[in-house]
């Protein structure tokens, strides 16, 4: 067997991108094919019903339950603000000892129920809107549900990341792969920017680069304290993107002590200034999404792009790849070999390797599982 399918990594800088933008549920879209949309351009809004509110309205009142309804100054239907009356006793002579129920909650009665003498505010629908993400043409629009949103460019996938999606101008503060940049290098001038700040970034640029107002960092890596210590707890979960840590972060190799693979560096570098779109949203399990930068190149001919790939593909020789096991990872090379036979290696386990040889000229034997594509 010569080939073996491999999960990979996009580092392209002619990339057919299409995004798929769907609604929770539906709703309108706002959107047409043809249109060319902005990162912020709304595609599609609906509403999500809010939370409901239970009232103990007859046990307040102090009255049996079938006797709610002639209490009540509101009925079903009927919208409420929180602190309004909207039940009250007669009470003795008309003036005292009054019961009274005011609406803990802003929003609609939803049911008046006479055998238990609940009542239930329905609390005011929470809209949700879904923007394009990124800069782009919709070229298919799902009626009540979103549209796909197409650009060419440059598309990085990374290896994990945090914080949801953001956009800005990319600015490149690093000024080699393996750069460890200082906080001070970064002000004001960086409000609002998309930063690639080389190879490791520390806990206080994190801190530094939310002060000035940055929306994104992308770095090669970070060690695992620095990245607990910014998130203020630690990260055991196998899905990200949702911290709501003032910034989104992409690392594009990994943990530790680590350069940029010299291909993503000079990629991004060359496309300083321009708009980027980024996603920190990163899943390992089964579905696997990746931390990603898109950097929309209008200006690419369509025929120059390489068609959307779906993230896998076949071991050959001559393809591209990174090791993501120690003691090469982070490794950058590419396939010389693909022996067929199972080979015995350190745990004692036969498996299937190929040899790789590396950026620095140095070849190595790897189990084949130890490597994923870098697509592109």
């Amino acid at each position: 067997m010569g080939t073996a399918y491999t999960p990979g990594l996009t580092v392209s800088g002619r990339a057919l991108v299409r995004k798929t933008r769907r609604l929770p549920l539906k709703g309108k879209v706002l959107v047409r094919v043809g249109d060319e949309v902005e990162p912020h351009t709304l595609v599609a809004r609906t509403e999500l019903p809010g939370n409901v509110t239970i009232v103990r309205a007859a046990e307040q009142l102090g009255v049996e339950a079938h006797e709610l309804p002639k209490f009540l100054h509101k009925g079903v239907g009927e919208t409420v603000e929180k602190g309004e009356l909207i039940a009250e006793t007669p009470g003795l002579f008309g003036r005292f000892f009054k019961a009274r129920v005011e609406a803990p909650v802003t929003g609609t009665i939803e049911t008046i129920t006479e055998v238990t003498g609940n009542l239930t505010i329905r609390h005011p629908p929470k809209p949700v809107e879904v923007k394009a993400y990124l800069r782009g043409t919709v070229v298919e629009v799902m009626p009540g549900e979103g549209a796909v949103i197409e650009t060419r460019g440059a598309w990085v996938q990374g290896i994990f990341g945090i914080g949801g999606e953001a956009s800005g101008p990319l600015q490149i503060i690093a000024e080699s792969p393996a750069e460890i940049v200082p906080p001070e290098r970064l002000n004001q001038d960086h409000r609002g920017g998309v930063l690639m700040v080389g190879g490791r970034v520390t806990y206080d640029l994190l801190l530094q680069a939310r002060e000035v107002g940055a929306v994104a960092v992308i770095a090669a890596g970070i060690l695992d304290p620095d990245l607990r210590r910014f998130l203020g707890y630690d990260l055991g979960v196998a899905i990200t993107g949702n911290e709501e840590v003032g910034l989104t972060l992409v690392l594009t190799e990994g943990f530790g002590e680590i350069a940029m693979a010299r291909r993503t560096f000079d990629l991004l570098s060359s496309l300083s200034g321009r708009e980027a779109s980024v996603s920190g949203a990163t899943q390992i399990r089964a579905g696997v999404l990746r931390p990603e930068v898109i950097v929309p190149r209008p200006e690419l001919p369509p025929e120059e792009v390489t068609a959307h790939w779906s993230g896998t593909q076949d071991l050959e020789i001559g393809t591209p790849i990174r090791l993501i096991r120690e003691p090469y990872f982070g490794a950058l090379g590419e396939v010389v070999a693909l022996p067929p036979e199972l080979q015995e290696i350190e745990t004692g386990a036969k498996v299937r390797v190929l040899v790789a040889k590396l950026q620095n000229g140095q070849e190595v034997t790897v189990p084949r599982a130890n490597v994923e594509i870098v697509g592109g």
